[in-house]
């Protein structure tokens, strides 16, 4: 109650500017499932901006920015949150943003920002990494992988599972790191990677439950027979604040060696012709205020970009950043990945 207390003060102090009267209105916020945020502060933007919220929720990630493109004559909402950099050279293709520089800006962290047209702004960020049953590889004394190419070795076999980068946000986020370690031209490409990981049985299910709950040995509470998933790196928090015993610490961890995980970074941007595009800014200025950043982590299980915001206990106890995540351009992304998904599917699926 103690951190809530002052994360309305702060969020307060932040909108002290904007707390003058004005007629109500609807700001909608058009966004993925995963989208979470507090009462108490939904109440506090509402309250000092005169405006009313409403969350659209549109499926995936993927989901929500094809709607957003189908419906950019007639939007569906005023501001677009929840698009990452694995679609966001799609959503900017097609224009679905006004540009907005947010004062907030200044207390973002480097590297976050796609470019310099201002036309979406970065919230958060989280890295797609290996998560692994702590007690499964302690009761083997097997060593944990230390790069992508220790995943096809013998020791490793039937241990993995992954979701299918077709439908799977993680699924594509960790397609996209073996694209950047092992490159799609020349004699070995990622897709030589991918069939050596299918002879080393790799298991790949539809979508991140069915590979979280369904198969891995933690998630699936027993059921499930892998002790290696693609995850989170914030996925042990959560596993620490929900399990059947938060006091035992963590049972799973992340690994985060040298290009072993993707980067995702989460944008939001106004939305060309809705029909309240200043409430639209003020609500990108508040998902940058200390308010709603701090509230980030345990809500959504991401990182925030904004400089100095205080994470919980359970994020800097068990949660990890990857030092050298791996990287593509999103313009690369774009032009390519149907194409890569296509021969993934042709070499996995068949």
């Amino acid at each position: 109650m103690y951190r809530r207390a002052i994360a309305i003060v702060l969020l307060l102090l932040c909108f002290c500017g904007s707390a003058i009267a004005q007629e109500s209105e609807s700001v909608v916020v058009l966004t993925h499932d995963s989208f979470a945020m507090s009462e108490a502060v939904l109440e506090a933007f509402e309250e000092y901006t005169g405006f009313t919220l409403e969350i659209l929720r549109s499926g995936d990630a993927g989901q929500m920015v094809n709607q957003a493109i189908l419906s950019k004559n007639n939007p569906l909402g005023d501001v677009l949150y929840g698009v990452d950099n694995t679609f966001l050279s799609r959503a900017l293709k097609a224009g679905i943003f006004a540009p907005y520089e947010s004062p907030k800006l200044e207390n973002v962290a480097g590297g976050f920002l796609p470019d310099d047209t201002f036309r979406v702004t970065p919230i958060n960020f989280g890295d797609v990494c290996l998560n692994y049953d702590i007690s499964y590889f302690e009761e083997q004394e097997l060593p944990l992988p230390q790069s992508l190419s220790d995943l096809t070795g013998p020791e490793y076999a039937g241990l993995l599972v992954a979701e299918n980068p077709a439908t799977s946000s993680p699924g594509l986020a960790f397609l996209l790191a073996t694209i950047a370690e092992f490159g799609d031209d020349g004699e070995s490409t990622y897709l030589d990677y991918w069939q050596a990981l299918a002879d080393n049985d790799l298991l790949v299910v539809d979508g991140w439950t069915d590979a979280y709950y369904g198969e891995f040995t933690v998630g699936s509470r027993g059921v499930g027979g892998r002790p290696l998933v693609v995850s989170y790196a914030s996925s042990p928090p959560a596993e620490v604040i929900y399990g059947e015993d938060p006091e035992a610490g963590a049972v799973t961890g992340a690994i985060i060696g040298d290009n072993m995980c993707y980067r995702q970074i989460e944008y939001a941007g106004v939305l060309e012709g809705g029909t309240n595009p200043d409430g639209a800014r003020k609500f990108i200025d508040f998902m940058l205020s200390p308010a709603f950043q701090e509230e980030m982590p345990l809500n959504m299980f991401v990182f925030p970009v904004v400089e100095n915001i205080m994470l919980p206990e359970e994020f800097t106890a068990y949660a990890a950043i990857a030092e050298n995540p791996a990287s593509l351009d999103p313009a690369r992304i774009e032009e390519n990945r149907e194409a890569w998904i296509q021969a993934w599917a042709a070499v996995m699926l068949r």
